[in-house]
């Protein structure tokens, strides 16, 4: 066989559309289902809609610009994202608004975002919850003859970032619009860092003092723009969010924008537990997202009885929130494909490249077979890799998408 034979036929192993997962995919691989994906798209944007928001995804979720583009195009108001570095990954793949629910400091990312404000079709705002970093802002863009968009945090005692109290809040303002290179177009907060038999309530009350203090700031003239931006949620409360937004007409006098991420993939953990809570704490929603992610790998050795030692490992999926999920186990080459349930097997390790699994009774495995895997916290199994593949209901491969971590 010639080289350039030889190097086609390994490049066959990797994913490429048409390949099948079962028989042309080299494993370990990232698997999106393309069903499940569109409708978590769909249900999110309706919700959003439907509770007089709109939507602006966190993608740091997945730093994948294909689903960025169909979160976008399914009506999306723009895209959120956590950093400089991520926000110009962002625009080189054709986002035009983003929210960087963040702090924007150092001159180098400054720099960063001033080279993109040249573009006047890029909507940005960043957030800020201290006077130095005002200050730091002020001085940064005056001298770039650039005027940058800030929106003030608002946090929890013990929680992450944000002003502590409602008069931070209000002096912060003052501070903001005693710069010309900054103008204040809203107000943030984030409301996962509530935890506790209280929760509920907890989030309650903060996304009210958060609406309150938007009415404080525009009643005062603070806002330099007509219609400010109030702005909250992760992916495990957007409906209490929602819900206290709507109740106090935050969408009549402010923007109202939700931003969870997770959503585009779900999971079969943390998310899919959440996921259940809002769906008993609203009747009306009649179903809700489905799992769209999983890891599939090889059986690599069974070396014990009722024990498998799995391809898969800490560089491959997300452990910090629960391990792996068996699911199904599927025959290596066989098509069509037939899934056999083995969700009564377990991990209970991982390593960097392997994972311990027990083997339940009545499942009969061999080396070599394939595994499909269910994750928890998308987040940190999708930045593991550089490319996912996009299936169908065959299990075809029909897109690859790349990641831009």
């Amino acid at each position: 066989m010639s080289t350039a034979q030889n190097t086609a036929a390994v490049e066959k192993g990797f994913a490429h559309i048409g390949a099948n997962l079962v028989r042309d995919v080299s494993l370990p691989v990232l698997v999106l289902h393309r069903e499940a994906l569109e409708h978590n798209i769909r249900w999110m944007q309706a919700f959003a809609s439907n509770s007089g928001a709109e939507l602006a995804p966190h993608g740091k979720t997945s730093m994948t610009p294909a689903l960025f583009r169909r979160q976008l195009d399914a009506g999306a108001w723009g895209i959120t994202l956590a950093s400089a570095t991520q926000t110009r990954a962002g625009y080189a793949h054709g986002v035009r608004r983003v929210l960087m629910a963040n702090q924007l400091v150092g001159t180098p990312n400054m720099a960063l975002i001033a080279v993109l404000l040249a573009d006047p079709t890029f909507d940005f705002h960043c957030m800020v919850d201290h006077p130095d970093n005002v200050s730091d802002l002020g001085a940064y863009f005056a001298s770039r003859g650039v005027r940058l968009n800030v929106m003030i945090e608002y946090g929890v005692v013990g929680g992450r970032c944000g002003c502590r109290t409602e008069a931070e809040v209000i002096a912060l303002a003052k501070a903001i619009n005693a710069q010309p290179a900054l103008a204040l177009t809203g107000i943030e907060g984030y409301e996962g860092v509530i935890h506790g038999d209280h929760a509920v309530s907890g989030i309650r009350d903060f996304a009210a003092s958060l609406v309150r203090l938007a009415v404080q700031l525009q009643d005062s003239g603070a806002f330099a723009i007509a219609k400010p931006i109030i702005t909250a949620s992760g992916s495990a409360w957007y409906d209490l969010i929602a819900e206290e937004f709507e109740a106090q007409n935050a969408g009549g006098r402010f923007l109202s924008v939700l931003r969870p991420g997770s959503y585009v993939a779900h999971d079969h953990g943390i998310y899919k537990e959440a996921q259940c809570c809002v769906l008993d704490r609203r009747n009306d929603l009649n179903e809700g997202l489905r799992p769209a992610m999983e890891v599939w790998a090889h059986v690599q050795s069974m070396p014990e009885p009722g024990f498998a030692v799995i391809a898969l490992g800490k560089r491959d999926v997300a452990y910090d929130a629960g391990l792996p999920v068996p699911l199904l186990r599927y025959k290596a080459g066989v098509v069509p494909a037939k899934g056999d349930d083995v969700s009564a097997c377990k991990v209970t390790a991982v390593m960097d490249q392997h994972a311990f699994m027990t083997v339940a009774p009545g499942v009969e495995l061999r080396v070599g077979d394939i595994i499909s895997f269910g994750t928890s916290h998308p987040c940190l199994t999708f930045d593991k890799w550089r490319t996912g593949c996009l299936v169908d209901e065959q299990l075809n491969v029909i897109e690859t998408m790349e990641t831009c971590f």
